[in-house]
C-alpha cells in the first residue's frame, strides 16, 4: 500500500462537472493498492497517517497530529498510478497495482478505516477520471508506504 499524503487547508474532487467530495483543513490521501495489501496494511496505513506528527503547534513546528487536534478531515482518492514502473520504456508499467476488483474495495475499507476513528472521510469515485482541486498547507507532502 503506498499513500501520497498532502496537508491542505481545503479540497475536493469533482467527477462530469459535479463535486462529489470536498473537505476543508486535513489531507488529502492519494491511495493505491497492490496485490499483496492486507487488512492489516490498511490498518497501519489507517494508524499512520492519523498519527504523523506533521501539524503545527503553537510555536509553529510540525509536532502535533491530526489525533492530537482532535479535527481534521481526509479526502481519499484511488490512485493506481502511484505503483506506475517508469524505469524501462517510456510507458509505465502498472503491473504491480492490484486489480480494479481487488483494489476498489480495499480503498473503501481504508475510508471506512478513518471514518470509525472519529474523522470526517469524503472520497472520490473509484476508477472514474477525477479532477481533484486542492490548496497544499505548508507545503506538506509525504509518500507513506508499507
Amino acid at each position: 500500500m503506498k499513500v501520497v499524503l498532502q496537508q491542505v487547508s481545503e479540497a475536493r474532487v469533482e467527477v462530469e462537472g459535479s463535486v462529489v467530495g470536498e473537505i476543508g483543513f486535513g489531507y488529502v490521501l492519494l491511495t493505491a493498492i497492490t496485490d499483496t495489501d492486507t487488512e492489516a496494511e490498511l490498518v497501519w496505513m489507517a494508524e499512520k497517517v492519523l498519527n504523523l506528527r506533521i501539524c503545527r503547534d503553537d510555536e509553529g513546528k510540525l509536532n502535533r497530529s491530526l489525533c492530537d487536534l482532535n479535527r481534521g478531515e481526509l479526502l481519499v482518492i484511488s490512485q493506481f498510478t502511484l505503483y506506475g514502473d517508469c524505469r524501462k520504456g517510456r510507458r509505465p508499467s502498472y503491473i504491480k497495482s492490484a486489480r480494479p476488483e481487488v483494489a476498489a474495495p480495499m480503498v473503501e475499507r481504508f475510508a471506512k478505516l478513518l471514518h470509525q476513528r472519529g474523522f470526517t472521510v469524503a472520497t472520490g469515485i473509484f476508477g472514474a477520471h477525477m479532477k481533484v482541486s486542492l490548496t497544499n498547507d505548508g507545503p506538506i507532502t509525504l509518500i507513506v508506504e508499507r
